[in-house]
């Protein structure tokens, strides 16, 4: 299974002045603003979203359609150092899971999920890296 879609919560969201946020817009559609189960830790100045199975955890963000996924996926694995060539366990791991957007309807989207433990880690409870 694989999917077209991504799901983004941290440094890649509209708005952000960054490199691979600016990739991924000139490479995306927009699909509006979704969000996931999962707990979101802030890691140092990005956030790690870790899945969970309380379904009061609820981590924001925003989905996109990319264009050309497979060669998106790969520039977005290096970004976040996993994938092929990185030694295991790597920081993040890419993975799909469901997203609900804002009208109800879920889709199955690629994340990036921390793969480090988040005992030390600061969470951020109201599930948004920014918070309105």
């Amino acid at each position: 299974m694989t999917s077209d879609l991504l799901f983004v919560y941290g440094t890649l969201m509209r708005g952000f002045d960054h490199p691979m946020a600016k990739l991924l817009s000139a490479n995306a559609d927009f699909l509006g603003e979704a969000r996931c189960r999962g707990r979101l830790h802030l890691v140092k100045h990005y956030p790690g979203l870790v899945t969970s199975d309380d379904p009061a955890d609820i981590v924001h963000g925003e989905l996109f359609r990319l264009r050309v996924r497979d060669a998106m996926l790969h520039e977005f694995d290096m970004y976040e150092a996993c994938g092929e060539g990185f030694p295991p366990p790597t920081e993040y791991v890419r993975e799909l899971l469901p997203v609900t957007l804002a009208d109800g309807s879920v889709s199955v989207a690629w994340t990036y999920l921390y793969n480090w433990p988040v005992t030390n880690l600061p969470r951020i409870a109201s599930g948004r890296f920014l918070a309105p």
